[in-house]
């Protein structure tokens, strides 16, 4: 079973309905038992990052998040939770989880795109991710494929934690991590087969890992 992390922070409902669609057992819950029962935790998130933290630390998940990644349980971040791992953010000078080194960055509305025009803020809309080093989340997704975005901020991870990258005015990182432990900037339940298939992924590798 996949635990959805429920911390007040929406796109809930939307990683289940894919999880249920896929038949992939889960349960939306911030009952620490059940989150180290899970065999895997999806981290989702929309909002600011400053409430997000609060969240987390009103029900003490934060720690709870810290002490299943150091057990190895397998966590996937999705938009803000792919944010918030990483150690500090600017939206509302907020200091984040830490579970990964680095920090958040917000567009800069001067970025032009590959017509010279200024490009929006938010990023919202389909774009590639290029992979920069492999990554079995990935497997078997085309390499040309699109995911949804929907965000002003972005993830910086210290370099070796970069796995994949995206264009929007500049090259951001848009999935970082490691084996068991990976975070992306878009929104896999919304970004139809793709997104879908990263999904059964994270969950076949979390079955792995499991019954090993």
């Amino acid at each position: 079973m996949l635990a959805i992390l429920d911390y007040r922070a929406g796109n809930l409902t939307s990683v289940k309905r894919a999880l249920d669609f896929l038949q992939i057992p889960c349960e939306i819950t911030n009952d620490p038992n059940k989150l180290h029962q899970a065999q895997g935790i999806i981290f989702p998130g929309v909002g600011a990052a400053g409430s997000a933290m609060q969240n987390l630390q009103k029900n003490n998940l934060d720690q709870v998040l810290k002490d299943l990644v150091q057990k190895n349980k397998p966590l996937l971040g999705i938009c803000l939770g792919c944010q918030i791992i990483l150690e500090y953010s600017p939206e509302n000078n907020t200091d984040t989880l830490g579970i990964i080194p680095g920090k958040c960055a917000k567009f800069n509305p001067d970025l032009t795109d590959d017509q010279g025009l200024p490009i929006n803020i938010p990023h919202m809309g389909w774009n590639k991710v290029q992979l920069e080093k492999d990554c079995l989340l990935l497997k078997g997704v085309d390499k040309d494929a699109e995911f949804y975005f929907v965000h002003s901020y972005y993830p910086v991870p210290e370099p070796e934690f970069v796995i994949g990258t995206t264009i929007y005015g500049q090259k951001f990182c848009s999935i970082h991590g490691r084996d068991g432990l990976w975070a992306v900037q878009f929104h896999p339940e919304k970004s139809g087969r793709p997104g879908l298939k990263i999904l059964q992924n994270f969950y076949n590798f979390c079955q792995e890992i499991n019954n090993a």
